[in-house]
Formats: structure tokens, C-alpha cells, sequence
């Protein structure tokens, strides 16, 4: 079974050569690697030819700096059966591509497949996570669903047409492109599944700096996905709850860089959750 992974990059080297290693060590055969290069140099070139001979990697580059452009750029010209989109700063564990390989052969319905993220430290990062494996659904996408750990079916991201542009990073809306997009299969009626043992390592920005610099944006996303599929307050509202108790808490224990994250995502969810959501044929509401 044919893998397409599909990393969108900017502004890192090190990282790559660190993940592209980490496809190695998979030793799965039947493997394609596309890096959509949105640098505007050469950096990654020396790098990726460092690797003929062991991956089968295509090249591309564009110009939009959008991390959701960039990934349908790869989803066009892709050859596999299941299609997956690592960060450009993660790592995948031994034997990733085998499990996921065989979820998919042994089950003709599924049609995406995700697990949590885990940090280098080997704890869950970068949000919630559910901590038992399961079935996905409207109710769980939340705390089961992350852009780096998930692979999907072929035939089901063509039938939701890929990610919806508007989400994602340099996009109107910062983050969320994959609940977004694993919303609209599961309202297509593919199954989708939960993984709590498929890890992928990712580092855990969220009470940083780097992470708070970005919460206001990346909350945005959170909001609009939200009010784009008319998710019921009972869900809903304790994404605008928990971040004022995160204030809160942080407050006590005067952790002032947990105050500033905790109140710019704050900002972010409802200024995405308040935003109309600009409709599209390929991307209706449901």
C-alpha cells in the first residue's frame, strides 16, 4: 500500500534532515515523500539530494506561504493510497507506517486514522488528548485529531476536497485545518478512528513564548470551526471557559506567560467563533 507523506516547510534545515531520517528508519518500502519547499532559497536542496537513493522524495516549491495552499499543492500531484501531512518539525517513531499500513488493509471502511501527539519528553503535548482508543466523531474530534498524526484515505480527502484554505497557518483563520477536514468526512459518512498508541513525536509549545505569540491566531481557527459547522453550545462553550480558568490559575500562581497564552487564545476563539463563515462550493457549510 502506497503512503504519500506530504511536508509543508519554512524557515527550517535541521528539522527536516531530523524527519526525513525518521522516514528511513520506517523501512517501509512503498513510500513517497512530497516537501512543499515555501522557502526562497535553496536551503532544503543539498539536504533532500543527501537522500537519493534511500527516499523517494519530489520537490516543489511555492511561493504563497500558507501552510493549507501548500499541502493541497502536494494532495494535486500525490500518488498514494493513504496521504498523511507531518509537521517539517516532528519525528515518527519505528513502525509508524507499518500500523498505519495495516489499520488500513485490514479495514476497507476506515477512512482516517489519527493518534496523539507526544512530546520528545514522551508525555501528550500540544492540547488534549483522549487517553483511551475509539471510534471519532462529532463529540471527540476535538481531543483526537491533529494535522501531524493523521492519515487519511485517498478516496475520502478527494471527496471533501482537501483542506479548506482558509484555515491554517498564514491563513484567515491560523489552525484547525484538520478538524475541519476530518468534520466534513465524518459527515460524509467515513469512518474514522482513534489511536491512542500511534504516536508521533512533536515538541509542545503551548505555555512558551513561541506558543504564546501565536495563541491569538491559533485560536481563531478553533473559533471558526466552531460557528462553520454549527457545533452545539454544550460543546462549544468550554473552549471559551477553560482558557479564563487557565487565567485564572495561572494568575495564582503568578505565572504571567500563562495569563498572556491563556487569555490570547481566549481572544482568538471568540474572534473566530464571531467571524461569518465565508462559504464556498468546495467548502459549504454541513
Amino acid at each position: 500500500m502506497l503512503v504519500t507523506l506530504i511536508v509543508a516547510t519554512l524557515n527550517r534545515v535541521a528539522d527536516i534532515n531530523t524527519l526525513l531520517a525518521s522516514f528511513c528508519a520506517q523501512n517501509y518500502g512503498a513510500l513517497e515523500i512530497i516537501i512543499v519547499d515555501q522557502n526562497a532559497d535553496d536551503r532544503l536542496v543539498p539536504i533532500i539530494a543527501s537522500y537519493a537513493g534511500r527516499l523517494d522524495i519530489r520537490h516543489l516549491r511555492s511561493p504563497v506561504r500558507k501552510l493549507s495552499h501548500a499541502r493541497n499543492l502536494g494532495i494535486a500531484v500525490a500518488r498514494g493510497e493513504i496521504i498523511a501531512f507531518p509537521d517539517d518539525d516532528c519525528v515518527y517513531p519505528e513502525n509508524v507506517l507499518h500500523r498505519v499500513a495495516a489499520a488500513f488493509l485490514a479495514d476497507p471502511a476506515l477512512g482516517v486514522l489519527s493518534g496523539p501527539a507526544f512530546s520528545p519528553a514522551g508525555r501528550p503535548g500540544s492540547g488534549r488528548w483522549e487517553t483511551a482508543s475509539g471510534p471519532i466523531g462529532l463529540e471527540n474530534v476535538w481531543t483526537t485529531v491533529i494535522a501531524f498524526n493523521m492519515f487519511i484515505r485517498r478516496a475520502a480527502l478527494d471527496q471533501v476536497k482537501g483542506f479548506d484554505e482558509r484555515f491554517g497557518v498564514g491563513a484567515e483563520f491560523g489552525s484547525a485545518e484538520e478538524t475541519d477536514l476530518v468534520i466534513r468526512a465524518i459527515k460524509y459518512g467515513y469512518k474514522c478512528h482513534y489511536d491512542f498508541t500511534l504516536r508521533v513525536i512533536h515538541p509542545d509549545k503551548s505555555v512558551t513564548q513561541v506558543g504564546t505569540a501565536r495563541a491569538f491566531v491559533y485560536g481563531t481557527g478553533l473559533g471558526q470551526v466552531l460557528r462553520k459547522h454549527g457545533v452545539p453550545a454544550t460543546t462549544s462553550l468550554p473552549f471559551f471557559i477553560r482558557p479564563l480558568g487557565g487565567m485564572v490559575v495561572s494568575l495564582l500562581k503568578m505565572k504571567m506567560l500563562g495569563v498572556a497564552y491563556y487569555w490570547q487564545t481566549f481572544r482568538g476563539r471568540l474572534h473566530g467563533f464571531s467571524a461569518a463563515p465565508a462559504l464556498t462550493a468546495e467548502h459549504p457549510a454541513e
